[in-house]
């Protein structure tokens, strides 16, 4: 159990680099399973979810080679498995999306149930229903997933909510199919455009419809030739970055970013009187005053990522007033609350009065339970006691590392292993930034 020692109460200065996106870089190494010439992908971060679906790849056939610290290159001539392994399979929620590939070239894949964090159960009833419209056979099994196919057809599905990771999923299942896809409300993350940049390049067919971005159309391709692809930034490190910044009371300086696929957060910290300078690659983030509270709600893109509302959640806490968040994305996303009380923050739960949920939340109906709560108010300002954590999620995590960091003393962040699935050799970047932390690994 890795850990780390953290001495905080320090104001973090200077510039940082950010690293390729986790949610773009394992879905385009297996986008890369698609064709059977070779693929270069680069700015490819070294975090374990990367590690873990390079493992699953070459168990399948895939020839990886380290051609540089954040470059690949990837060859998978023939598959010499449909099965992706138990383990390393079972780890990541990203094994799923092995289907796409493999019931391409082979025309079966067998996946161990999905893993990731436990925020609540994963929407592959999407995946599944649209499977199921373009003739693939499902299979479920208590710890299995069996898919067969031995004509998939193309179709026009409609999500009823759209769901980043499956639109992925199915536009790499469309991508070689003989026929026209379309998908209506679906997701539109920066990081589903890399994807679509990426296979573009590779010879793919697909477009977002100009006068209604929901809708994608992927002309099918009888085959696809490799490219060279460099992964577009992380913004949740962008947005850990600048949370650094203001937690501690500090300015950074934050290169090799998109300023505008994070102009959601950008708004809400101006709005609360952070000083927020931006270029065209890079923004500023500073402390200048005390911030104001302010409330957000989660939501697809181009609202408030999910994925940010557990990291904010310490700015809130550090803010003069009483702040809201309403997690709408999923049922379960509040793991990071008791570490905050923890060190002395005052938080109430509470589950917005809304006239229909089915259609104000983003989740399924039926992943939710009467023991999650949905919005929490979060008190502030508070001065933060060191404290020892021990997490069970990624984000959580880094909301426990950026608190430790703002509090006077000295804490201890376990399971720090959790956070190396998405943030490479954080504690090394924060301590160029000034951050006094030590990282034992065992």
């Amino acid at each position: 159990m890795s850990k780390y020692i953290i001495n905080g109460g320090k104001p973090l200065s200077g510039e940082v680099s950010i690293r390729g996106a986790k949610n773009a870089s394992f879905k385009q190494i297996i986008a890369s399973l698609l064709s059977s010439k070779t693929t270069y992908l680069s700015n490819i971060p070294q975090i374990s979810d990367v590690n873990i679906t390079k493992s699953i790849a070459q168990s399948l056939g895939s020839i990886i080679i380290q051609t540089g610290p954040h470059s690949l290159e990837i060859t998978t001539p023939d598959f010499t498995s449909s099965t992706v392994p138990h383990g390393t399979g079972e780890k990541s929620r990203s094994s799923f999306m092995f289907v796409a590939p493999l019931l391409a070239r082979t025309g079966k894949a067998i996946i161990p149930s999905p893993g990731g964090d436990k925020l609540g159960a994963r929407p592959l009833d999407r995946l599944l229903d649209c499977y199921d419209k373009m003739g693939i056979v499902t299979d479920i099994t208590d710890d299995l997933m069996i898919f067969t196919a031995t004509n998939i057809k193309p179709v026009h599905y409609t999500f009823q909510k759209p769901s980043h990771t499956v639109t992925e999923a199915l536009i790499m299942t469309a991508v070689l199919l003989n026929g026209q896809t379309i998908l209506d409300n679906s997701a539109m993350e920066p990081e589903i455009d890399d994807l679509i940049v990426m296979l573009n390049d590779m010879g793919a067919k697909i477009i977002r419809d100009q006068k209604d971005p929901k809708k994608i159309i992927i002309d099918g391709v009888p085959w696809l030739s490799g490219t060279t692809h460099q992964v577009i930034s992380d913004r949740n490190e962008t947005i850990t970055f600048a949370c650094a910044a203001l937690a501690t009371k500090g300015s950074v300086n934050i290169l090799r970013c998109d300023p505008k696929i994070i102009k959601a957060f950008l708004d809400a910290i101006e709005k609360m009187g952070a000083k927020v300078f931006c270029g065209k690659d890079e923004v500023n983030i500073s402390w200048v005053a005390p911030l104001k509270a302010i409330d957000i709600e989660t939501s697809p893109e181009p609202g408030f990522m999910t994925d940010w509302q557990a990291i904010f959640s310490l700015i809130l806490a550090q803010s003069v007033g009483v702040s809201t968040v309403i997690e709408r994305i999923f049922p379960s996303r509040f793991q990071h609350i008791p570490n905050l009380n923890k060190m002395g923050v005052k938080t109430v739960f509470f589950n917005p009065k809304v006239d229909d949920p089915k259609t104000y939340y983003d989740f399924n109906p039926e992943s939710d339970k009467p023991e999650y709560f949905h919005g929490v108010k979060i008190y502030g300002p508070t001065k933060l006691k060191a404290t020892d954590f021990t997490i069970s999620d990624l984000r959580a995590g880094a909301n426990a590392t950026l608190a430790a960091l703002a509090a006077e003393g000295t804490s201890t962040i376990n399971n720090v292993e959790f956070i190396e699935r998405g943030y490479e050799k954080l504690a090394d970047r924060l301590k160029a930034l000034g951050a006094d932390i030590t990282y034992i690994k065992t």
